[in-house]
């Protein structure tokens, strides 16, 4: 049986897992940053939302994102 995943060089692993950090990790940062900002500028229901994005988002993409890790 042949794999075709595996056959082949590996020269995009290394942008494949860069691309999965940033999905699991990068767009979290950006939204806390994003309401860290909008806490400063006094919306502060604002930026409560957007905490909690970031961290159900970190949670999810840490379970997906991870899975695929192992």
């Amino acid at each position: 049986m042949c794999f075709p995943i595996l056959e082949g060089s590996m020269d995009g692993l290394a942008a494949l897992i860069i691309i999965i950090f940033f999905i699991g990790f990068g767009i979290p940062v950006i939204l806390g940053i994003t309401g860290w900002i909008t806490w400063t500028k006094g919306n502060k229901k604002t930026a409560k939302i957007f905490f909690i994005i970031s961290v159900i988002y970190l949670l999810i993409s840490l379970g997906i994102c991870g899975s695929l890790m192992i």
